[in-house]
């Protein structure tokens, strides 16, 4: 479901995807990129969403780069920085997409688990980073998937970001990675996209090592009552 929010990028509700019998609830997790340029009318719409918390997945450095614009919300903001390395040193290396999203995975499982309890806590919630398409991405696949969403159409609402990205700030993008980085394989794909194939490829690596994404949160301490909670606040 679209919600346009006046000057932040890929903003939507994460609402009526199926999950079983059930649908995901409207007006309760929300996802998007970094909110600097918010501009008033912005403000009032999320004003109007009633949002109770705010996970922010970036760095110290791009919050410094790009502060919120939370003007007059009453709102908690949790800082949960996801990435180990920085944004820059991913492109330095020239990795993959899948790549990323494996060492998120394997580096970062304490912060996603952070993160899937920080949304389960209190809504409506909004889940963002700079883009809202990897951290954000990994992040809310891997709750929805927990709590029972259909897996096509979680893979479909990470699909959905390349859709939203204005293709002027993808140009500028990456001709700034590739004026650093002219033999860079990836910044494209790193920048740009989010390949349906990627996230399958990652929710069916927890599948393989976990039994499902739910048993990746278990296994790093998430409890049944826990995933019961996430299913109840997300799923009606």
């Amino acid at each position: 479901m679209s919600t346009l929010v006046s000057g932040a990028t890929n903003f939507r509700d994460v609402g009526g995807l199926p999950a079983g019998s059930g649908r995901t609830r409207s007006g309760v997790l929300f996802r998007s990129g970094n909110l600097r340029h918010v501009d008033d009318e912005g403000l009032e719409t999320l004003r109007a969403l009633g949002l109770r918390r705010i996970v922010d997945l970036r760095d110290d450095d791009e919050v410094r780069h790009a502060p919120s614009r939370l003007t007059g919300l009453d709102v908690d903001v949790q800082r949960l920085p996801l990435f180990l390395g920085s944004v820059e040193s991913f492109f330095e290396r020239d990795i993959s997409l899948g790549e990323l999203y494996d060492e998120l995975i394997s580096d970062s499982p304490a912060r996603i688990v952070a993160a899937v309890r920080a949304i389960a806590g209190a809504q409506p919630v909004l889940v963002h980073c700079t883009v809202g398409k990897d951290r954000t991405g990994v992040t809310v696949a891997i709750a929805l998937a927990a709590a029972g969403v259909d897996r096509d159409a979680v893979v479909a609402d990470y699909a959905r970001t390349e859709s939203l990205l204005p293709a002027e700030r993808n140009r500028l993008i990456v001709s700034g990675i590739r004026a650093l980085h002219p033999e860079n394989r990836h910044a494209e794909e790193l920048a740009t996209r989010s390949p349906a194939p990627v996230m399958r490829a990652l929710l069916e690596r927890l599948d393989a090592e976990h039994g499902s994404p739910a048993g990746f949160l278990r296994a790093h301490g998430v409890t049944d009552d826990e995933l019961a909670g996430l299913r109840d606040a997300l799923v009606e």
